[in-house]
């Protein structure tokens, strides 16, 4: 790490764009018709499907720091069509169900650069696609069955690139193939959150900020300075889900890091390429994530210290500071990928935390019986799942309240997913730093031992996570 690293301070994002003025904190007890709990992605974009479709609904959304200050403001600007528990969802459900689940996903890219466009937001948005890259044998024979299983799940445009094509769009150091698609774009995540509340109050939204919820109960939204009560109560959370009274098993606040450069010279650009502006991954078990940036830098992430003992969130004081060791590492992916980037600068560091189930999948639920609603576990997946959650909790309201009978998105099979809860401590932690110490050590002995197969160790930590 260079002495002119910023190390925290939320991310990069923010200090790009500045933090947004606060908003007033609940004044006292309310009432509402719809109170949603979390103000990133999901919450803002819950309120906003919801009240488009009912203006006269009463929504009232409760955010515990300012809106935007967790995942949404601190990812890699991915919007793309993947989804957590695809592949389960089909165990369960059967292909055809999880098929439509992957077509919601491909059509919700298009959905959400619509209403950027449509509510005048620029958050930065190019759509260039896509780009999974491998640079060994293991990770090739992964990419090509990744790329078939794509396919098969109907997306047809998607497709499979040699080392030559993969070099033609972004000329990646012993990258020996990739898979590209075109449901993706890159996006500026702070741009298009701000953007979204301003919507969102636009429409007649409420919003208090500074107003942490403690306890969610059928009809009622407890923070410090009063209770809200609503027939429905939206959880919407995410990584911080953990805090919330009696939901500290839920979902796993699985920490990420990321990193970004200075801006690169337009010599750099012209060894590089990257012209099309991809968003860029790779087929490691402890895989990174990367993007140009508009300003003609390079974000990438990844994760760190995965965990932190007792579902512990970002709400820790220094909880945004990246370890050194994990700008270290991250680094060294930038310059295994780029070796030209050897003396470059990295500007900010920064982490934050996304909820992981314990099955690892997507869910959006709407309990009849109780009004309460939740919708999360995205696993680093949300930029683009958020938006088909809150479309799906906006309709399950809908039908809930005899509005409207079941549609499209009530009946993909995400809907009202249930799963069992994480380990109590100290196996959740044990387990969850023992299953990346694997993926990294798998990664590191593919990389030495340069065969097609994944090494078992990888294959191992797979099945006893439940990740596939």
């Amino acid at each position: 790490m260079t002495s002119t690293t910023i190390n925290g301070g939320i991310s990069y994002w923010y200090a790009d764009d500045g933090i947004p003025t606060p908003r007033e904190p609940l004044p006292g007890d309310a009432s509402a018709d719809v109170c949603i709990v979390g103000g990133g992605y999901t919450g803002l974009w819950t309120a906003y499907y919801l009240k488009k479709a009912v203006p006269f609904l009463n929504i009232t959304v409760l955010e515990a720091k300012f809106c935007g200050y967790g995942a949404s403001g601190r990812n890699g600007g991915w919007l793309y069509n993947g989804i957590a528990g695809r592949d389960r969802y089909a165990e369960l459900h059967g292909r055809d169900a999880a098929t439509r689940l992957q077509q919601a996903m491909n059509d919700t890219v298009a959905e959400v650069i619509r209403v950027a466009t449509e509510e005048h937001i620029d958050a930065d948005i190019h759509q260039g696609g896509v780009l999974e890259v491998a640079y060994t044998p293991a990770q090739l024979t992964r990419l090509k069955n990744f790329h078939a299983a794509e396919a098969a799940f109907g997306e047809k445009d998607r497709e499979l690139h040699g080392a030559r094509e993969t070099a033609d769009r972004i000329r990646i150091t012993g990258a020996v193939g990739s898979t590209w698609t075109p449901h993706g774009a890159r996006l500026h995540p702070v741009k298009l959150v701000k953007g979204l509340a301003a919507a969102v109050e636009a429409l007649g939204v409420t919003i208090h900020e500074s107003t942490p919820v403690s306890e969610i109960r059928p009809k009622h939204a407890v923070t410090p300075y009063g209770t809200v009560r609503a027939p429905y109560i939206l959880r919407c959370t995410e990584g911080f889900t953990a805090g919330i009274k009696g939901q500290k098993r839920s979902w796993l606040p699985m920490n990420s890091s990321m990193i970004v450069t200075e801006p690169l010279p337009a010599d750099i650009w012209d060894t590089i390429g990257w012209e099309g502006r991809e968003t860029l991954g790779d087929m490691a078990h402890a895989y990174m994530y990367a993007q140009r940036t508009a300003d003609d830098r390079i974000a990438i992430g990844g994760r760190g210290i995965p965990y932190r003992y007792g579902s512990r969130a970002a709400t820790a004081e220094n909880a945004d500071r990246t370890q050194p060791a994990t700008i270290d590492a991250l680094r060294a992916i930038l310059t295994r990928f780029f070796p030209q980037l050897a003396g470059t600068a990295i500007s900010h560091a920064w982490s934050g935390v996304l909820g992981v189930p314990r099955d690892w999948c997507a869910t959006v639920t709407l309990d009849r019986s109780t009004g309460l609603g939740w919708a999360g576990g995205y696993v680093g997946s949300g930029v683009a799942t958020t938006n088909l959650a809150a479309r799906t909790l906006r309709d399950l309201i809908q039908q809930d309240s005899g509005q409207s009978g079941p549609t499209d998105l009530t009946t993909l099979p995400w809907v009202n997913h249930r799963v069992r809860k994480w380990e109590p401590e100290p196996f959740r932690w044990l387990g969850v730093h023992t299953l990346y110490a694997a993926y990294r050590t798998a990664d590191r002995r593919e990389l030495r031992a340069r065969t097609a197969e994944t090494d078992r160790i990888a294959t191992l930590a797979d099945k006893i996570s439940g990740r596939h």
